[in-house]
């Protein structure tokens, strides 16, 4: 029997968020409202052999999904042959990537052919002039293209992250349940997250998940259990849409009693929270194979000292100073 990882608090994990990269190419105002400042040199993240080592480590201990982000993923020139070697570990079903979307109509096609089972796109705006305001890059309609390059691929589902901010897309679930009616995209409203570098834009623009929430319960939505290896997202149906609806709100009562999912930055170190603290380093053990037992152990015994709950609702974001620094 394939072991599982465990945490002192009885939570079972099956999901790794694996980051490549913190390089982005686009200046989110909730994340990097000033472009991507390099902290680190590209040559120092894991290499395809690292990622290679880690992700069996984490396939052999009862991982099913793995989530590659950044920064933008896609900016690696190895990017499809890092889906292959996660998708070398048949204990993994589910490979996702979540991207800026912005070489997904050139490249999407290439990424499915080389196993890449899920795509999720950031659009937080269906209005090209303010999804420019909002990322800094006029690309509004290159992601469209590419979310239908996605279809054409042959995936059955496309799943699009909007970060809900007041003022700026709150009011418009109208427009998105309009573009999601006929087309199989699940739309995942993401509350705005305090960060170190984000604290003034959360006081202005932060809302809570549950305005959406109560609009769709009374239009007839209805909530979908959750999969053991799904992510965070409360889940909306509705018998007239081909689409849904995702709420992730990490400052609702009990977000974390339910947490399944563990992170790898893309220099190596083991997040145990997203707004966690320093990480533990896996790095010194992903230098050869004969090193997996080990890196296993670690793992293993990190996963421990995983707190009950983040501290969000205390403003303390720990060391994520923006949400490329471990992949969101």
């Amino acid at each position: 029997m394939v072991p599982q990882l465990t945490d002192a608090f009885e939570r079972k994990f099956y999901y790794l968020r694996l980051s490549i990269t913190d390089v982005c190419n686009f200046r989110c105002t909730y994340c990097l409202p000033d472009g991507y400042q390099p902290s680190v040199s590209p040559k120092t993240f894991l290499s395809l052999d690292e990622i290679r080592r880690v992700s069996r480590a984490f396939a052999e201990l009862g991982t099913e999904k793995v989530r590659l982000t950044g920064g933008e993923p896609s900016l690696r020139r190895d990017f499809c042959e890092i889906i292959a070697a996660v998708r070398e570990n048949p204990a993994i079903r589910q490979l996702a990537v979540t991207t800026n979307g912005y070489r997904m109509a050139r490249d999407v096609a290439r990424w499915r052919d080389a196993g890449l089972t899920a795509i999720n796109v950031s659009v937080d705006s269906l209005d090209a002039r303010q999804f420019h305001a909002i990322t800094g890059q006029d690309k509004f309609r290159q992601v469209m293209a590419g979310i239908d390059a996605a279809f054409d691929a042959g995936y059955d589902k496309v799943k699009v992250n909007a970060v809900l901010m007041r003022d700026v897309n709150h009011q418009q679930l109208d427009a998105f349940l309009a573009w999601i009616k006929p087309r199989p995209i699940q739309l995942r409203f993401i509350e705005l997250m305090e960060t170190g570098e984000g604290g003034e834009l959360f006081r202005q623009r932060h809302v809570s998940g549950e305005v959406i929430r109560r609009q769709l319960e009374q239009q007839g939505w209805q909530r979908q259990p959750r999969g053991r290896s799904d992510g965070p997202a409360q889940v909306f149906r509705h018998a007239d849409y081909q689409g849904e609806i995702g709420l992730i709100m990490p400052y609702e009562k009990d977000f974390c009693a339910s947490c399944n999912r563990l992170r790898v930055s893309a220099i190596g170190n083991l997040h145990l929270c997203l707004f966690g603290e320093q990480g533990i380093p896996l790095r010194d053990l992903l230098a050869e194979d004969r090193q997996l037992e080990g890196l296993k152990q670690r793992i293993q015994s990190g996963l421990l000292s995983k707190k009950q709950t983040h501290f969000l609702h205390q403003g303390d974001s720990g060391i994520t100073q923006n949400l490329s620094f471990i992949g969101g």
